[in-house]
């Protein structure tokens, strides 16, 4: 096991009143929940320091990670010697990025330099990477301290998070329910106010349905926007590379919009990114957008609370002036053939090469059987399956043509028990997601009701290619409408 480190916090002395840019007066213990804007706001304007805000996301942390099993490797001495740091650049009047000083976690699936990056596998419980992630690299660049690494499922193929190397990530609204995954820890932990940011990736949902399981907000921007050098799934995957994005998680909707723009453009080692210029989202008027919302796929009919909340956001956007109808794309019905034969038509020998890339001898009992179930099929059946990947996402643009956007459900259901994913009766309800990573196109989900049990359920927004700005948009004003992120009790 690699080791975990342990420290003390110091307890802070500070028990005043602060104002955010919202106007609102908050406590100094409340900045925990606050938006990273406002954070970075209040350290600019000297009403916090850095090593305050450091030092009580790092006591939060220590608060609820026995329970969650959210943050893997803390960074507390490191974190603290670059608040000290950044606070010594504020005094000295010196320039600082947007994220001066703010917090943030990392998915361990990232690369971290001088800090152990495992991506749950066990060949990597020792691996010190030399050099950051572009990810990780841009947004120390803004300013951003890491406080430690979340969990993540083994190489991020799984829709829960648990790991041999150090075990299951659990629910914040109900610890025997599963965060989701892969970017669980980091869902885990922004809702439980231990980190205001951290940076998920998404092959078949990984941002969307953790950020859906555990009430917050995240981001799978377009197919080429973020590097994803460094991350251990990266731009070296071959008829799978345009699956995967990285993108930012957060408690509020505009915390993605200040992040995406840090994150996005060429580091010319990743071949697939565009310097596609990004659209402001506060410049878009919702008013004009024309919305397709479905409460059913047709492959994995979902709860009953999940479709009505589905509905109640597709009304609440008609309220405020959008044009809303009812329909789906006829080739959603394809999803589940396509990409099951994509990812196993290979006998799965692209994840065999991810284990042995990292040295693993002693894979997951997930991982075991996706590779056990996988079937080869012949070079003309893994190209005719290209093929019919090209034809599904002309029929996908097709559709929307006649729309600006799509809301429908991230998941069938709300967060479930431990294991649960994994049943057969579940192995198509990653396909609301896996849908729009397979387009390529840009997908939000924002906390918009909840279950009986108080479990939250996120609405997905997806766009037009290459227009996160109207994904965003809409997920503002759906997020103003219902409130977005609640505390969890915990």
């Amino acid at each position: 096991m690699p080791q975990i480190y342990h420290w003390r916090v110091t307890l802070l002395q500070a028990s005043g009143t602060i104002r955010d840019i919202k106007g609102r007066s908050t406590q100094m213990n409340d900045l925990i929940y606050e938006s990273v804007s406002n954070i970075a706001t209040e350290i600019k304007q000297k009403k916090v320091s850095c090593l305050e805000v450091t030092e009580m996301h790092l006591k939060r942390i220590e608060a609820v990670n026995p329970v969650l099993n959210a943050v893997v490797q803390i960074c507390s001495e490191r974190a603290i010697a670059e608040a000290k740091a950044a606070d010594k650049k504020i005094a000295n009047q010196e320039k600082i990025g947007p994220l001066h000083g703010v917090p943030m976690t990392l998915k361990d699936s990232l690369d971290t330099k001088e800090v152990i990056s495992t991506g749950g596998t066990k060949g990597r419980v020792s691996f010190i990477p030399e050099n950051d992630a572009t990810v990780t690299s841009r947004l120390r660049n803004a300013g951003a301290i890491l406080l430690g690494k979340t969990n993540t499922p083994e190489f991020t193929l799984a829709g829960e998070t648990d790991n041999l190397v150090y075990g299951r990530t659990n629910n914040p609204y109900d610890p025997t329910r599963i965060p989701g995954g892969s970017s669980g820890g980091a869902a885990a932990i922004i809702a439980s106010g231990g980190s205001p940011l951290d940076i998920g990736s998404d092959t078949g949902g990984s941002i969307r349905m953790p950020s859906h399981f555990c009430g917050i907000t995240g981001i799978k921007p377009n197919s080429g926007r973020i590097p994803r050098t460094g991350h251990i799934v990266n731009h070296t995957m071959g008829a799978f590379d345009s699956l995967t994005q990285n993108g930012p998680m957060a408690r509020y909707v505009e915390d993605l919009i200040l992040t995406l723009p840090i994150l996005c453009g060429p580091d010319w080692v990743d071949p697939a990114i565009i310097g596609m210029p990004l659209r402001d989202p506060y410049k878009v008027r919702v008013q004009n957008l024309r919305v397709a919302f479905y409460t059913d796929n047709g492959i994995h009919q979902p709860s009953q609370e999940i479709q009505n909340t589905v509905r109640s956001a597709a009304k609440a956007l008609e309220n405020i002036g959008l044009t809303v109808e009812e329909a789906r794309p006829k080739a959603l019905q394809m999803t589940p053939e396509i990409n099951n034969s994509l990812n196993g038509g290979d006998g799965r020998a692209w994840v065999k090469r991810l284990v042995d890339s990292a040295n693993t001898k002693e894979i997951s009992p997930f991982l075991q059987k996706r590779l056990s179930s996988a079937s080869p099929i012949s070079t003309a059946e893994f190209t005719a399956n290209l093929e019919m990947l090209d034809k599904y996402r002309s029929d996908m643009l097709f559709f929307m043509k006649d729309y600006d956007a799509i809301i429908s459900p991230t998941a069938p259901f709300a967060a479930c028990g431990h294991g649960e994913t994994f049943s057969d009766k579940n192995r198509n309800a990653f396909a609301y997601t896996q849908a729009y990573n397979m387009t390529g196109w840009p997908g939000t989900v924002v906390r918009y009701g909840e279950t009986e049990d108080n479990l939250p359920i996120g609405v997905q927004i997806v766009s037009r290619p290459w227009r996160e700005d109207v994904s965003l948009a809409v997920a503002l004003e759906l997020e103003k409408i219902s409130g977005g992120w609640k505390r969890p009790n915990i």
